[in-house]
């Protein structure tokens, strides 16, 4: 690497970062009020409440994650939808102290689906929900945790 391109980009880091600590620019500017209140909620409902969401279950949209999750640090889990029109998937863990795992927008054209890992805390339901059109479709799978990675 250079020297002049890495003095430029440690200073473009730098004005980037003195802007975020001014309150020039708003990192926190990208979620509306209700999202942050979905993220602090402690129950399914309250998240669901909190994002202004009503469901109904659907057979097309299938959640694959691991029966046991024998480590709970890194759950792989993977939300496919075969919906036409699918504009978001947001997953929740029921268990966890705050259940509102994570929001993705999909754009035109895209494959409805999404992989990421995820801590789970305690045995229970992962449970994405698909927004197609003006509609709310829900799909879950129940996951064990074991203690320890023991199998039992």
């Amino acid at each position: 690497m250079k020297r002049r391109t890495f003095l430029k980009g440690t200073l473009a880091a730098s004005v980037t970062g003195a802007a975020v600590g001014g309150g020039l620019l708003a990192p926190n500017m990208a979620f509306a009020s209700e999202a942050a209140d979905a993220y602090a909620a402690t129950s399914m409902e309250d998240a669901l409440k909190a994002l202004g969401i009503t469901t109904e279950d659907s057979d097309k949209v299938e959640v694959i994650a691991p029966d046991l999750a024998e480590n709970s640090a890194v759950v792989p889990v993977e939300v496919k939808t075969t919906l036409e029109g699918a504009e978001e998937i947001h997953v929740f863990i029921s268990n966890n102290p705050t259940v509102y795992a994570a929001k993705f927008k999909l754009g035109e054209g895209i494959d409805p689906a999404v992989k990421c890992r995820y801590k789970v805390g305690k045995t229970g339901d992962v449970i994405a929900v698909v927004k197609a059109g003006d509609k709310y479709y829900m799909g879950k799978k129940a996951v064990k945790v074991t203690k320890g990675g023991c199998g039992g």
